[in-house]
């Protein structure tokens, strides 16, 4: 206690403001368990970026931390860019003090001698990474705390070929950070250096998302659509995305169509929970409509509904929604005469193999790398010249379409999901079907996720105490199926659970266990790298015979699960 007492006093000293030092004597005096909270460790870098509460200290998001982290990538530019003029953007979403915070990144940046193109307001973060590129940028930050409760906030940095930060640079710059006391925070801004941009940028970002999202689809004006942006910055590049890409018949939910860092309409603004998409669906199914689409806050994840064979909506996971849009590229690809056997798609370890096996129908590889879209980026920028990249997602509700973007992109993403649905709509079909088509083709994947909170300095060792546990006592039988291989991302190993043979696995190092079992059962632990939580993956599959038959599959898929579920103690 004495260490982190002696910690928060530093937040004491002139080098902070008055609200700053006033919050932390308040703790101080009277709240220690808080107060632990705000400095038992500094932010990190997670899967996307760092992403905490804010207020003040070392472990929240404020005007010290952000100016921090902004002081160490500006000295890492000037270091690893000498000579040259820098440029970075600097996009930011709905939250609570998003825009205050994108301004003091700015001053920060500017007072380096860093030109800064400032959004004028939110928009969606695929923007922000399409901005990099489009305007030659060397780093890019987006504000943004995704699809996290109210009361957090991020930062997120990109890179100059508009792809998230990866190692060895993100340690890098996390060195340069650490090296810094705040008080060599320069916050004197050079108003000359921030130019303020929008409506140029906007148009190149809508335009670009229509080129790469639609392909001459026939039925759109047939195709009823309803659109929530869940309050978030989606809103500033839908409406128009839809009439240029073509959509007549849009149905926006207006309840959610202010953005709001409250969320007033829903308990979490998350599309991956059926919750947050209940207001659209309830307006889809008053008027009938064929598709529900939804986007998190920063406009970069996307859910969706579409009815299925007893005419319900019901609403696709980020594994459905994946293997359906991967499949629709590659066929339009294959349509376009543009499939030489030098194309790839990419996914992530803990997302469903069905995209491999629809992917090698093609003839195309797959390459699979760790949780989040900047190994997806990764992927783009080590083909560029070798190989053509067609889409990539994850299991976690985002896409990404070609590489103007290099970030997921629900924008773009959306119009790809009306492309799919208005052509199997005038196909006699729908998306539905679709789906169940590529099962019959290929095989019947179920994916189910579990997400354990655990929050607080008790609840990272909680979930510390869970990893270890499984590493030093893994399963050796999951619902009487052999375990044949544990993959330890984080040892970098491929255990032989069977012979006890280990090889090394050639991906970066990540806290990631992956159970593999013979018949094909894969159990993933993870815990999340932005929020407080342990999260299990589940991956079964089965053959299905014809169609109709879709339901009794799927029953005893998830019967499966749930043995699995029941069997590992989760429930």
């Amino acid at each position: 206690m004495t260490k982190i007492l002696n910690k928060a006093k530093l937040w004491l000293t002139d080098t902070f403001d008055a609200k700053t030092k006033e919050e932390v004597q308040q703790l101080i005096d009277g709240n220690l368990t808080q107060l632990t909270e705000h400095f038992y460790q500094d932010l990190e870098f997670g899967t996307g970026g760092m992403r905490g509460i804010m207020g003040a200290g070392t472990n929240r998001i404020n005007k010290y931390t952000l100016g921090k982290a902004t002081q160490g990538l500006s000295n890492y530019l000037q270091k690893t860019f000498p000579n040259k003029p820098l440029k970075a953007a600097i996009a930011f979403d709905c939250r609570h003090n998003s825009k205050l915070f994108a301004k003091i990144v700015a001053d920060v940046f500017s007072a380096n001698k860093i030109k800064v193109y400032l959004f004028e307001d939110l928009r969606p973060t695929p923007e922000l990474s399409f901005a990099v590129k489009y305007l030659g940028c060397d780093a890019g930050i987006v504000l943004t705390a995704s699809h996290n409760p109210p009361e957090y906030n991020g930062y997120k940095v990109y890179w100059n070929d508009g792809g998230q930060i990866i190692p060895p640079q993100d340690h890098e710059i996390i060195a340069e950070v650490n090296n810094l006391d705040f008080s060599q925070i320069n916050f004197k801004a050079n108003e000359n250096l921030i130019e303020t941009i929008g409506e140029k940028v906007d148009q190149a970002f809508i335009n670009a998302s229509v080129k790469n999202g639609t392909f001459n689809t026939k039925g759109k004006e047939n195709l009823k659509i309803v659109f929530t942006s869940l309050h978030g910055t989606s809103i500033t590049a839908m409406p128009q995305a839809f009439e240029k890409a073509g959509y007549t018949n849009v149905h926006f939910v207006e309840e959610q169509r202010v953005p709001d860092g409250d969320f007033p309409t829903v308990k979490s603004p998350n599309p991956e929970e059926p919750d947050a998409l209940k207001m659209a669906t309830d307006l889809a199914e008053k008027i009938h409509a064929d598709i529900v689409i939804g986007t998190d806050p920063d406009g970069d994840r996307l859910g969706i509904a579409v009815r299925n064979l007893e005419g319900k909506m019901t609403l696709l996971n980020g594994n459905q929604t994946m293997c359906l849009m991967t499949d629709f590229l590659i066929r339009k690809w294959k349509e376009a005469g543009k499939l030489n056997g030098n194309q790839f798609v990419g996914s992530t370890i803990v997302s469903t193999n069905l995209v491999n096996e629809i992917a090698a129908r093609y003839g195309v590889e797959t390459k699979v790398g760790l949780t989040g879209f900047k190994w997806i980026a990764k992927m783009v920028r080590d083909a560029e010249g070798k190989q053509d990249f067609i889409g990539g997602g994850e299991e976690s509700f985002g896409y990404m379409i070609g590489d103007f973007v290099r970030d997921k992109d629900a924008v773009t993403a959306t119009l790809l999901a009306c492309e799919i649905a208005a052509n199997a709509k005038s196909n006699a079909s729908s998306m539905y079907q679709d789906l169940l088509q590529i099962y019959a083709d290929n095989h019947f994947y179920k994916e189910h996720l579990i997400s354990i909170v655990k929050k607080g300095m008790d609840g990272a060792d909680q979930i510390k105490q869970m990893m270890v546990a499984l590493r030093e006592h893994p399963f050796t039988e999951i619902d009487g199926s052999k375990v044949t291989y544990l993959f330890d991302y984080e040892a970098s190993t491929k255990k032989n659970l069977l012979t006890g043979s280990v090889e090394n696995i050639d991906i970066p190092k990540s806290n990631v266990l992956i159970y593999h079992t013979e018949d094909s059962t894969k159990v993933a632990a993870r815990p999340s790298g932005t929020e407080p939580k342990i999260k299990f993956y589940f991956s079964v599959k089965g053959k299905l015979d014809a169609v109709e038959n879709a339901k009794k599959t799927e029953a005893e898929l998830d019967a499966k699960i749930q043995r699995i579920i029941a069997e590992l103690k989760l429930n």
